[in-house]
């Protein structure tokens, strides 16, 4: 009887494991003879199929998917803790124009609003040089990875010679990743929950610059998870305390009663790079 091999089959992590392996089987699939048989999506394996894939009834296959996959990477990378960068995409960087200005009172202040882009940018090179303390794996900056606040906290990064993360998503006018996120470390969702989910899975901060809904929705999703104690209790940081105000009477809420008032000590205001470093420096007592 034939004896197997004493250094067989074995997994990336080493287990030993003597089924075929999947990729092989992919590679054999692909060069079997064309008949209508093994033409016919039918026959395709399942796992290859993107039309099967896209089915209305595997969406639970595609939502554990995109949970699973940047999981899986990151881990692989070995980070540990992220610092996370909301803000808004029409925020441009100096000297820029403002390209989602419909009238000239909107240019002026979306112009003017590129002070939050070179705070973003200082605050993520903040983060890239503690991350570089921790071998780039606590501190690591994750952003949207679009343009705007995003994009100055990917370059922040990268111009501290550190990593940073960019979690897109497929949206009409943010088809691509800005430049400044590492290339492996990009990824891209179909959904906003699960991209939500990441970005807080390994946030030890939250720092959130003047945006739009989509800032909205995500600072208040922060909130909420920490607020009913869904998560640990973490920095919650607001630049332009001015802004923040003049859009949410947060005193409003606790003096109505549909928020506690100690809620409101879970958001900390700044108006500055070193001033948010410093509330997490304290919270985290560095």
């Amino acid at each position: 009887m034939a004896r197997a091999k004493k250094d067989g089959p074995r997994r990336r992590d080493g287990v030993w494991d003597p089924l075929k392996d999947n990729v092989a089987d992919k590679r054999a699939a692909a060069g079997q003879p064309k008949t209508p048989q093994t033409l016919s999506p039918s026959y395709r394996l399942a796992y290859v199929d993107e039309d099967f894939l896209s089915r209305e009834e595997t969406r639970p296959i595609r939502l554990q998917l995109e949970l699973m996959k940047a999981e899986m990477m990151l881990a692989e990378r070995g980070i540990k803790s992220t610092v996370v960068l909301f803000g808004g995409a029409r925020i441009p960087a100096p000297g820029q124009s403002a390209w989602a200005a419909r009238n000239e009172i909107q240019r002026q202040n979306l112009e003017a609003a590129s002070v939050f882009y070179e705070e973003a940018q200082k605050f993520a090179a903040l983060c890239g040089k503690h991350s570089a303390n921790h071998n780039h794996q606590e501190y690591v900056v994750v952003t949207g990875g679009g343009p705007g606040v995003m994009e100055a906290g990917n370059r922040g990064a990268a111009e501290a010679g550190a990593p940073s993360i960019g979690l897109n998503i497929m949206l009409p006018h943010e088809q691509a990743p800005n430049r400044f996120v590492t290339p492996e470390l990009s990824f891209n969702f179909h959904y906003f929950a699960i991209r939500k989910m990441h970005f807080m899975m390994r946030a030890k901060a939250v720092a959130v610059f003047p945006g739009g809904f989509g800032t909205l929705d995500e600072m208040f999703e922060a909130l909420t998870l920490i607020q009913t104690k869904r998560m640990e209790r973490i920095p919650l940081i607001l630049f332009s305390e001015k802004f923040w105000r003049g859009i949410i009477n947060f005193d409003a809420l606790a003096e109505f009663g549909t928020i506690a008032p100690e809620d409101l000590n879970l958001i900390s205001f700044v108006e500055t790079a070193d001033q948010a470093w410093k509330v997490i420096a304290d919270f985290y007592e560095h």
